[in-house]
């Protein structure tokens, strides 16, 4: 599906990053994994190798736009092109009423998850224009589509994806660039393992369980893939019918 196409995968060291990485890979695209974790990065590249798959890892903090511009370029030394990008990285904060929310702690949350993915296609955006175009998938979450107590930091800079990415979309369509976000639901990463309640959370949840990180990751490769050509600007839920309503 993705035969030769360059792409990068921000958030790359676990979880979703890291299981779109090797979907990626095995769908046939050349993936460049970025995370400020080096050493899990470098774990999830090996593996890719392993299996025949093309990967190199370049550790990235995508809230400095140095690191970022730097990403793109060794990604453009190292595979000589750019065509698609699934940007992924983002952070939370401790579940905090919004007035006792330390500033620091809500400025981390919009630099990592909002102002992460500004930079991410800032950079990324001219490198793909250099070979005709591309696609990009940002991450935003159930949490980007409504309001959840006790984390406003996180809420504001998914809700501001949603927006960024609807930007994006309508500034470069004509220069065949698509820009596509996706808002996943509870998905079995390692955080949501450490919760106590799964099985209450997987109640709320229509389909009743859920999701694997496989299922998003599967997503974002259709998303990148000539199969979506046609889509652009849009918000994918990935939730087991969370967003549709009440059950």
């Amino acid at each position: 599906m993705l035969n030769g196409k360059v792409a990068i995968i921000t958030g790359a060291s676990r979880g979703i990053g890291a299981a779109s990485a090797r979907i990626f890979a095995a769908s046939g695209a050349k993936v460049v994994l970025a995370a400020r974790d080096a050493g899990a990065i470098a774990t999830v590249a090996k593996d890719i190798l392993s299996k025949g798959g093309q990967a190199v890892a370049v550790p990235t903090d995508v809230g400095d736009p140095v690191s970022v511009e730097r990403l793109v370029q060794q990604t453009i030394d190292a595979y000589g092109r750019l065509d698609a990008a699934f940007n992924n990285a983002g952070d939370g904060h401790m579940p905090t009423a919004l007035a006792d929310i330390k500033v620091e702690d809500f400025e981390r949350a919009i630099r990592v998850n909002l102002t992460g993915v500004f930079l991410s296609m800032k950079y990324e955006i001219p490198a793909m224009l250099r070979n005709g175009g591309g696609a990009i998938v940002n991450m935003s979450s159930t949490a980007g589509l409504t309001g959840v107590k006790g984390i406003a930091g996180y809420v504001a800079g998914k809700h501001g994806i949603i927006g960024l990415t609807k930007t994006a979309a309508l500034d470069y369509p004509q220069l065949n660039i698509r820009v596509n976000a996706i808002a996943p639901g509870p998905i079995l990463t390692d955080r949501l393992k450490q919760l106590k309640n799964r099985d209450q959370v997987a109640l709320a949840v229509p389909i009743q369980r859920i999701g694997e990180p496989g299922e998003v990751a599967y997503t974002v490769v259709w998303l990148c893939s000539d199969q979506a050509s046609f889509i652009t600007g849009a918000t994918i839920p990935i939730d087991g019918g969370r967003m549709a309503g009440v059950a």
